[in-house]
């Protein structure tokens, strides 16, 4: 971890504070996401203990955005009306300084889904989360993105990411074997996780609605994030311990974003 002119708290202790916040408070979070995850990412809020609302229509997530604690903007399943309405939300929760989430899914592959990306990026998102691909195509640079998934090392895209936030005056969020969260001068990396989380599909989008309930309850986008990330990791450590393979993975993912007691937190979070 870096750190200009400004001391960072105790990471490990932030991590389950959060976690215990997270818990008390149980924010409401707003997400406008793709069809994909929606499931897996409504039952990993509830499982951490915040309440998720799954909501689309242009015709409401102005009003929707506006009443929540935070909102995720992921495009993962892009179409003209999806767009508008996340438009129309994020300028609500800006006006009503909720924080907000962009997961830029899949930026790089085409050219509507990178320039939609760009478009909400420049938004004032609390947090931009994505891979090593994603984030590079953001920063303007060539990601190399194959589908949705990255074939760059999240170490290989962090100069871009600190660029970007720096830019943007934001948090960029990369996840991969390691994650970083940077707002351009600090980075604080993450080291928690395992190879099988990269077998089931929306464990990024997941990772993005993580960390718009942590925003809820922390308002360091940069400690919020990371906690987040920590907590998501672990969770996914503990998860392959008992998993045969992706399928079962996904069950005691559940279960470990449930359990987890800050004893496990304070030994086994990586963060640095």
């Amino acid at each position: 971890m870096s750190d200009v002119g400004t001391d960072m708290v105790d990471l490990l202790s932030g991590v389950w504070e959060s976690l215990k916040a997270v818990r008390e408070r149980a924010p409401l979070v707003h997400n406008i996401t793709n069809y994909v995850v929606m499931n897996n990412t409504a039952n990993a809020l509830l499982a951490v203990g915040a309440s998720p609302a799954m909501v689309h229509a242009r015709e409401e997530v102005a009003d929707f955005a506006a009443l929540s604690q935070a909102l995720v903007v992921n495009i993962g399943t892009l179409s003209p009306e999806w767009v508008e309405g996340m438009r129309l939300a994020v300028k609500s929760a800006r006006a009503a300084g909720v924080p907000w989430v962009l997961d830029p899914v899949g930026a790089g592959a085409t050219h509507y889904r990178t320039t939609t990306a760009g478009e909400l990026a420049r938004q004032g998102p609390a947090v931009i989360r994505g891979n090593a691909s994603e984030i590079l195509a953001v920063a303007g640079e060539a990601g190399d993105t194959r589908g949705v998934d990255s074939t760059r090392s999240s170490t290989a895209s962090l100069d871009a990411a600190r660029r970007l936030a720096s830019w943007l005056g934001t948090v960029v969020a990369i996840t991969g074997r390691t994650d970083y969260v940077t707002d351009g001068s600090r980075v604080v990396a993450v080291d928690n996780g395992h190879p099988l989380m990269a077998r089931v599909t929306g464990m990024g989008c997941t990772a993005s609605a993580l960390v718009a309930a942590f925003l809820a309850v922390e308002p360091d986008a940069v400690l919020a994030a990371a906690r987040a990330l920590a907590v998501l990791g672990l969770a996914g450590e503990l998860a392959a311990e008992q998993s045969r393979g992706p399928g079962s993975l996904q069950l005691h993912l559940l279960d470990a974003l449930y359990t987890l007691d800050e004893a496990t937190v304070r030994a086994r979070a990586r963060v640095r």
